[in-house]
C-alpha cells in the first residue's frame, strides 16, 4: 500500500494566513438545516434544540436522563461539534413530549418544538449553516483572504475529512488494527469510530494524491479520470473509496491511482464519498478596529467546516 500521507493539501497558492481560529461557543457557532419543513403532525415530537459547550452523545444522554426515555428512541440527524454553539433538530416519541421543558438549563435550549410522522435518522439534513470568528488578521494579508474566499466559491474545496475525525490519539496503526479485527477496546463506539478513522485515512490519501496530480497541471479542481465513479445525483463530482466489502471501485486510470489507497481486508462495509464540495451563501465580515473577520457558510452533509478554514488559510489545522 502506498504511503499514508495526512497533510491534507489545498489549491491556494498563498503562504499560509496567519490568523487565529478556536472552537470555542462564541467564535464557532452551527445550525442544522433539515431536510425540508415538518408536517406538524404523527406520532413524534421534534425539538429544535440549541447547546453549548455539549457533544450530541452528552445531549442525547442528559434527555435520555431527564425524561426517563431509553437513548434508542431519541433521533438525531448528525453530530455536532462539542466546543461550539450548536442548533440540531432531536426526535422523540410523542408520548414522551409532556415535560419536554425538564431538558432545559443554561446550556441547553429548546428553540422551536413540531410534530412529524417519521423519527429523524442519521442523514436526515441537507447540511450546516457555520458562523466562525477569525481573529488576529494581519492587514497586509486582507487581499489575500478576499483572494482565497473568491476561489473557494468560484470552484469549490476538496471534501477531506477534517482532524476532528481522527481522535485526540490520531493512531493510524490503532485504527488500522481495529479495522483488521485484530484488536478490540471493548467499547464498540469507539471500535466503530477508529474503524472508520482508518477508512478516512485512506480516503484522504487519496484525495491529496488527487489533489496533488490536479495541481501539477495547473487547476483549481480535481480533474477528471478515466474510470473515474461519479456521484449518483450528480455527474460532476468525482466519488473516491471508503475501503470495505461490497463497494464498486473506479476502473482504468483512476483505479491505478485509487488502489493504492484500498485495502481489501477491511471487514466493515465499503462505501464512496464525494471528493468535491460546493459551500454556499458565503459571506464575510471584517472588522478592522479588532482585527476580526466573521465568516458564514453552508456546507452539505458529511463534510467539515475546519475544512474550509484550511482552504481558506493554506494550513492545516489541528492534526
Amino acid at each position: 500500500m502506498e504511503t499514508i500521507e495526512t497533510n491534507r493539501l489545498y489549491f491556494n497558492e498563498n503562504t499560509p494566513l496567519g490568523f487565529v481560529f478556536e472552537q470555542n461557543k462564541d467564535d464557532f457557532m452551527v445550525e442544522e438545516i433539515p431536510l425540508g419543513k415538518f408536517p406538524d403532525r404523527g406520532n413524534f415530537f421534534i425539538m429544535k434544540v440549541r447547546k453549548i459547550n455539549l457533544s450530541t452523545w452528552q445531549l442525547l444522554e442528559h434527555i435520555s436522563k431527564k425524561l426517563k426515555i431509553d437513548q434508542n428512541l431519541i433521533g438525531y440527524a448528525g453530530l455536532k461539534d462539542k466546543n461550539a454553539t450548536t442548533t440540531q433538530y432531536i426526535s422523540i416519541p410523542l408520548n414522551k413530549s409532556d415535560s419536554f421543558k425538564l431538558i432545559q438549563n443554561k446550556n441547553v435550549k429548546v428553540l422551536e418544538t413540531f410534530k412529524s410522522d417519521k423519527k429523524i435518522k442519521i442523514g436526515d439534513l441537507k447540511g450546516n449553516s457555520f458562523k466562525i470568528v477569525l481573529k488576529n488578521i494581519l492587514n497586509e494579508e486582507l487581499p489575500l483572504f478576499y483572494q482565497a474566499l473568491s476561489t473557494i466559491q468560484k470552484h469549490g474545496i476538496p471534501n477531506y475529512f477534517g482532524y476532528q475525525r481522527f481522535g485526540i490519539e490520531n493512531d493510524f496503526k490503532k485504527a488500522k488494527d481495529t479495522a483488521y479485527g485484530e484488536i478490540e477496546t471493548g467499547d464498540k463506539k469507539l471500535d466503530k469510530f477508529l474503524t472508520t478513522a482508518y477508512q478516512s485515512y485512506l480516503f484522504n490519501a487519496w484525495l491529496i494524491k488527487r489533489v496533488e496530480l490536479a495541481k501539477e497541471q495547473g487547476d483549481k479542481k480535481l480533474l477528471p479520470l478515466k474510470g473515474d465513479i461519479y456521484n449518483l445525483n450528480d455527474k460532476t463530482i468525482i466519488t473516491g473509496l471508503m475501503p470495505g466489502r461490497k463497494i464498486i471501485r473506479a476502473k482504468d486510470e483512476a483505479r491505478v491511482i485509487e488502489e493504492k489507497y484500498d485495502d481489501m481486508f477491511i471487514h466493515e462495509k465499503g462505501s464512496r464519498r464525494n471528493a468535491w464540495i460546493r459551500p454556499q451563501n458565503i459571506k464575510n465580515k471584517f472588522f478592522k478596529e479588532k482585527n476580526e473577520m466573521v465568516l458564514e457558510f453552508d456546507l452539505p452533509k458529511s463534510s467539515y467546516a475546519t475544512v474550509f478554514i484550511e482552504a481558506l488559510g493554506n494550513r492545516n489545522l489541528g492534526y
